[in-house]
């Protein structure tokens, strides 16, 4: 039998069913939604107006500012108008454009944050030969595989979840259409397509990891052997930023994706969900911005420069 769809439309529970808390998190979250389209669009054009960020690392940070504010825009819309009716509807196309969206952008920074790991190795390590390997072109393929990646890995779990039959009932436990939150709901077997996705996944999060971790083995013997403490300070306090973004990610994900549909708790799920689609994409500006001097000193110029501009204007 050929698998049918008559499912048309999905419903989405939302976070909670409480209507006292409707308002109070309305509020809240699109105060997160605002930090974090204010501080990842910042960084974008901090690293575009100054000359003096117009390198590997910030070129690299640019592009993890555009992914967070991809993916978690692909969200937070749509929770807000859940609290707004009590519970979003959501129809069936509207459901696999949002999971492409979301998946393809949670893939793309996966792969980011490997890049920005390798992006340090060679900044420590090879600080000499640092601008003849990481070359317009080698930052260019970098910045472009993890996209490439992202459409490809979204296109996969995307068409497995979709090709399941669904005829009820519609309600997804969650506030957004994520892969096992959408799966289960599927009358027919998901067993093989479940497993597909968990392999799919774990090479994904553990091939960047193992970027990441060989990464920085490197790094760390190389601070080690230096027996200057201002060079010290400077090769630890170019990585604390990367290392800090790096552990909040992967902590999440791994938690996740890399189990079966059918031993999800979908409250648990929600709670791990809320945190990387909306608290993520809001700190990692915050966390690169607080923490780099660089960034703060941009900053405060584009202020100047907006302070000097209006009193010519007046």
């Amino acid at each position: 039998m050929e698998n049918t769809t008559e499912v048309t439309q999905f419903i989405l529970l939302g976070l909670t069913s409480t209507k006292n808390l409707q308002v109070p998190l309305f509020i809240i979250f699109i105060l997160i939604y605002l930090v974090n389209v204010v501080g990842n669009v910042g960084i974008i054009l901090l690293v575009l107006l100054d000359s003096h960020l117009h390198t590997p690392m910030y070129f690299f940070l640019s592009n993890l500012s555009l992914v967070d504010f991809g993916y978690s825009t692909a969200v937070i819309p749509t929770v807000l108008a859940g609290f707004l009716k009590g519970r979003g509807v959501i129809s069936y196309n509207v459901c696999a454009a949002q999971m492409f969206f979301f998946a393809a952008f949670a893939t793309m920074e996966n792969f980011l944050l490997a890049a920005m790991a390798y992006d340090r190795y060679a900044a420590v390590c090879t600080p000499l030969r640092y601008t003849a390997t990481m070359t317009t072109s080698v930052c260019a393929g970098l910045s472009t595989g993890p996209g490439v990646c992202g459409f490809l890995n979204a296109s996969i779990h995307v068409g497995i979840t979709f090709s399941l039959s669904f005829c009820g009932p519609n309600v997804i436990h969650h506030f957004f259409c994520d892969v096992p939150a959408v799966m289960v709901l599927s009358c027919s077997d998901s067993y093989v397509g479940e497993m597909v996705l968990v392999y799919v996944a774990s090479f994904n999060i553990f091939f960047a990891l193992l970027v990441i971790l060989i990464s920085y083995i490197f790094i760390f013997i190389t601070i080690l052997k230096m027996h200057s403490s201002a060079g010290y300070q400077k090769a630890l306090s170019t990585c604390a930023s990367h290392l800090t973004a790096v552990s909040i990610f992967y902590s999440t994900v791994i938690t996740m994706y890399l189990q079966p549909s059918s031993s999800h708790s979908m409250d648990t799920d929600k709670i791990a969900s809320v945190f990387y689609t909306m608290i993520i994409p809001m700190l990692n500006p915050l966390v690169y911005s607080l923490r780099n001097k660089e960034v703060k000193s941009a900053f405060k110029k584009m202020i100047e420069k907006a302070r000097l501009s209006l009193r010519l204007s007046f």
